[in-house]
């Protein structure tokens, strides 16, 4: 079978639960905005009386959370670390499980070379992630558009072109270091660890205005929605940084997995 379409066909089934957990994130999210609005309630306010630490968590910025636009754009940081942590556990995995799995020797028997396995694997990668961000911004429109029907949806858009960058960066990441370490089995936890430490580096950034120069080595920083939807849009030094560390991710997988000794 193609190496693309067996990739393919192995993560079927765990990308139809990550696309219901989009779901339900979405709407359960978007829910919460419709209880406030209908309570009469003030959103601003009830969130601008939440402590500083608080607020940095919830990603609040200085979004308009009275509209649905401003609200979802809340929301649209818990889309990213949902987003981030399948991208780098999938980039890790893909590389990771022939080894873990003891599949390796399906592979190395094949006439194929290390380079097409990995082309094959990354392009499969591509195919998942744009199935998963085309599920986000299907759901995200129409959740916004059932609270608010004149909603600019070209802003939703924007959010997913930053959102993409960043799971293409995080696939990246994940495939080069599972091609990189000597322990299959670690490679998704090392992944998702180095995510997880520039996640929470993004949030002492909105604590310290004085750490704000360390932005630049967390990705999070990179496309947030007050910058996306309310500010000046994409910045082309995040973008650029973004370029280089898929290219660098990418490039280092196909060199690394050249030189690897596989256990069969």
């Amino acid at each position: 079978m193609n190496i693309f379409w067996r990739e393919l066909k192995y993560s079927r089934k765990s990308m139809i639960w990550w696309c219901v957990g989009i779901l339900f994130m979405v709407v359960s999210g978007m829910s919460k905005y419709g209880a406030m609005k209908s309570s009469g309630q003030s959103v601003n306010e009830i969130f601008a009386a939440m402590p500083k630490s608080l607020q940095a968590i919830f990603g609040l910025s200085s979004l308009d959370l009275s509209t649905a636009m401003g609200f979802y754009g809340m929301l649209f940081s818990y889309l990213v670390l949902m987003a981030t942590i399948h991208s780098v556990m999938l980039g890790a995995n893909m590389i990771a499980k022939e080894e873990r799995d003891k599949t390796s020797e399906f592979l190395m028997v094949k006439p194929v070379s290390r380079t097409k396995i990995i082309t094959s694997k990354l392009a499969a990668s591509i195919v998942l992630l744009v199935i998963f961000n085309l599920v986000t911004y299907a759901f995200s429109v129409a959740m916004v558009m059932h609270y608010y029907s004149a909603a600019d949806t070209s802003e939703i858009g924007k959010l997913m072109a930053g959102l993409f960058l960043l799971q293409l960066l995080f696939l990246a990441i994940g495939m080069a270091i599972a091609a990189v370490t000597k322990s299959p089995k670690r490679a998704a936890s090392l992944a998702t660890g180095i995510l997880l430490v520039t996640y929470i580096l993004s949030i002492v950034i909105e604590l310290n205005d004085r750490l704000d120069a360390l932005k630049y080595i967390t990705p999070f920083k990179y496309f947030e929605a007050k910058n996306l939807i309310e500010n000046s849009g994409f910045d082309g030094v995040f973008v650029a940084l973004s370029v280089v560390i898929i290219a660098a991710g990418i490039f280092l997988t196909y060199v690394s997995y050249q030189k690897r000794d596989l256990k069969i």
